[in-house]
């Protein structure tokens, strides 16, 4: 397996295809915008919604850097990328959420696949692609693991899960 290959994997996983943890797809399905804004006890403790408006940010950042055009967004801080776009009871808004999540992630699939070693060396802020893609896919884990906790908080996950 190349580079390439192994890093389309990685990417493959954190979305959509079973690998050692939950891909993200499997673990927002059948969440409501009220779980999703469902907030477990503790200052620091973030809602999934939260989550996903994070991964956004970055992800779309990446497509951005992937098709050379200026990025958009304007968060400050690391904090300010965890706002959601919608509210607590807001169902439109959260499945507007997921529909922008998968288009971007398949997107950004999309451009990876087309790029060559060369494409992947090339450094457009302070790292080289693969190394961002990488980083993205290790954070995507990372916060699909928080997702699946605050599910197994509120009893929305469930007890025995089967995958292949």
């Amino acid at each position: 397996m190349n580079r390439k290959d192994l890093l389309l994997h990685g990417w493959e996983c954190t979305y959509d295809k079973e690998d050692w943890y939950p891909p993200l797809k499997e673990a927002l399905s059948g969440v409501s915008a009220a779980e999703a804004s469902w907030r477990p006890v503790g200052e620091a403790a973030n809602t999934i919604w939260e989550n996903i408006s994070h991964l956004l940010y970055y992800k779309e950042r990446l497509l951005h850097r992937l098709l050379g055009t200026e990025f958009p967004g304007s968060a400050e801080t690391n904090d300010d990328t965890f706002i959601p776009s919608g509210g607590p009871d807001d169902e439109d808004a959260w499945q507007a959420t997921l529909l922008r999540m998968e288009s971007v992630h398949r997107h950004i699939h999309e451009k990876l696949s087309l790029l060559t070693d060369e494409d992947l060396n090339q450094t457009a802020t302070y790292t080289p692609i693969y190394q961002t893609v990488m980083s993205l896919v290790l954070h995507d884990a990372f916060h699909t693991g928080q997702i699946v906790q605050i599910r197994k908080l509120q009893g929305s996950w469930p007890a025995r899960r089967s995958f292949e």
